[in-house]
């Protein structure tokens, strides 16, 4: 998870960004899926989260030459857009409700 404060102003090109990205995590192995959630409070960070069948399949994606083209087209926003540097934090899971009988 990754918590990027973006200034209201720019709000709709990062979210642009995000929506023409070049998908290239997509296709790596152990990748599951991608979310980017804007925050209700406008001063509050963004936060993009992708989310991984194994610590090992993430560490594979960022050290993959894939990985820094991706990141690459990331700059296309200015430094003024950004309230202050991003934030990543790592979670493992704990308990997912999903496929769980009620």
């Amino acid at each position: 998870m990754n918590r990027i404060p973006v200034r209201p102003e720019y709000a709709e090109q990062f979210e642009e960004a995000f929506r023409q990205r070049a998908r290239l995590v997509d296709r790596m192995p152990g990748f599951i899926r991608n979310l980017v959630l804007r925050p209700k409070d406008p001063g509050d960070p963004y936060v993009v989260m992708t989310l991984w069948e194994s610590e090992e399949a993430f560490r594979a994606w960022t050290e993959s030459p894939a990985f820094k083209e991706g990141h690459a087209r990331s700059g296309t926003l200015p430094k003024e857009a950004f309230l202050g540097p991003s934030r990543l934090e790592a979670f493992e899971v704990v308990l997912d409700s999903e496929g769980q009988d009620a």
